[in-house]
């Protein structure tokens, strides 16, 4: 039985193709682990606020001194950061837009990364501080980025491994629809990107 954390940045609903193959990637893990919980965590519904002086300065604001406006600003950080803590699995719903990823997820992602939190400083240099957890990376994108000319336009997988490696997430898995607006690859995209999750 797994904790299971789903987190949704595509702002498409039920058309979603990374909400559809991290519905998936959850359908293969429920069955490898009967009795797995999941929470689903929609980061476009939930409006995470783009970071501002007020977040950075309750971020460093030791947690006994806070203002309630502190405590305010701080609260979607906190909740996000607990949630991951709870976690055994993650799924991360990453559209590719515009070469990278939609900017509800780097909202999230700039509340979960907080020195201190969930990294440190020392003498050898930076440690993640959020270990022994499985990450999957549902990534959607209407042409292919997986191999061939267009690899390097693919910011979102690079960025995404490396910023969750930071703060410990080092175990990450992608899957991938990917082909969903070239004609003769579009029909067959999600079945394609379904049948490629194997979870060993």
């Amino acid at each position: 039985m797994k904790k299971i954390l789903h987190i949704i940045s595509s702002p498409r609903g039920e058309a979603s193709l990374s909400i559809k193959l991290g519905n998936a990637i959850i359908g293969k893990i429920k069955t490898e682990y009967p009795g797995s919980t999941v929470k689903e965590s929609n980061l476009v519904n939930q409006q995470f606020p783009h970071l501002e002086e007020a977040h950075l300065t309750s971020f460093f604001t030791p947690a006994e001194s806070r203002t309630p406006a502190n405590i305010a600003a701080v609260r979607h950080s906190e909740e996000a950061i607990q949630e991951i803590k709870d976690a055994d699995i993650i799924v991360i719903g990453a559209p590719l837009y515009n070469f990278s990823i939609h900017s509800a997820l780097k909202a999230w992602i700039d509340h979960i990364v907080r020195s201190g939190i969930t990294f440190k400083y020392d003498e050898n240099g930076p440690e993640g501080l959020l270990k022994g957890k499985k990450v999957y990376i549902a990534l959607s994108s209407g042409g292919i980025y997986s191999d061939g000319p267009m690899k390097s336009l693919d910011f979102v997988e690079p960025y995404l491994k490396h910023i969750l490696s930071f703060i410990g997430l080092t175990d990450i898995t992608t899957f991938r629809v990917e082909g969903s607006a070239i004609p003769g690859l579009q029909d067959t995209a999600l079945e394609k990107g379904i049948s490629s999750i194997h979870l060993n």
